[in-house]
Formats: C-alpha cells, structure tokens, sequence
C-alpha cells in the first residue's frame, strides 16, 4: 500500500459508523466505538524466506512510510501527542484490565503518536519486533480515550 492508499483508509475509517459488536471489518477490526486497521504487515511481503539483510531493508521501508504518514497527518491535524505507554504497560502488567481498541498497542509499543481530529482519536502505531527486524504500521481510529 502507497502514503496515499494509507491516508484514504484513515479517512475513510474516521467517517465510517462504528458496529455495535466486535468484529473484522473491511480493513481491520472494528468494535463499539472503534476501528483499527494494520497498515503494513507481515502479510505485506512474504520475507520469511529472506536473508537478514532483505529484512532489515524491508524494516527500513517500512519505517520511511511511517515517517511519510506521520509528515502528512502532522500537515493536516498539527504535531501530534508522542504518547507513552509505559505507564498503561505497568498497569496491565499487574492486571488491570485495558480496554479495545488500546489493548493490543499497550501489549505490544512503547508509544504512538496521537491526534485529535473533531471526535476521534486518531493513534498511527508502530510494532517492533524486540529482537528482530520485524516491523508493522497499524492505525487506531476511535472515539475512546487513550488508557
């Protein structure tokens, strides 16, 4: 997917209805006052079979098209929040409960970056493998404050 496929899917994310049950949707998964869609995935290319040096260059694109969207959506919204989660981590770690669409981000990044665009939050998240050069770019779009 482009830049410009990636800001059509926000968009289109930021106007659609929110279901009144969780399930896929057409991008992703979508729930009661959310919709979260994964951006550049595993799926994306199949490097599994790759050598080290295809993954790391492959990480390093995907990292540019985040740095690409980030420019974009920063034109368009302001800066964004740079939001830790650190804090909703240590929580979750002793058992609190956080709540979708904000679960799988704590569990998995140490932050995002967040606008506020008229009534929904807008959260661009990037998923590091901790040691590897895995790399997924996901998108949150809801209505639920972050935890």
């Amino acid at each position: 997917m482009t830049t410009a496929h990636h800001l059509r899917l926000i968009d289109g994310m930021r106007t659609e209805d929110f279901p009144s049950e969780r399930g896929l949707s057409g991008s992703g998964i979508s729930g009661p006052g959310y919709h979260t869609a994964l951006l550049l995935g595993e799926d994306d290319h199949d490097h599994g079979d790759g050598d080290e040096a295809d993954r790391l260059e492959l990480r390093a694109q995907r990292l540019a098209e985040h740095d690409a969207l980030l420019t974009l959506l920063t034109l368009r919204w302001g800066e964004p929040q740079l939001v830790s989660l650190w804090s909703a981590q240590e929580r979750m770690m002793a058992g609190e409960v956080i709540d979708e669409p904000w679960a799988e981000p704590v569990a998995s990044c140490e932050h995002l970056q967040l606008w506020r665009a008229d009534d929904r939050w807008i959260a661009i998240v990037l998923y590091l493998e901790e040691d590897g050069p895995g790399c997924e770019l996901g998108v949150v779009v809801t209505v639920i404050d972050p935890p």
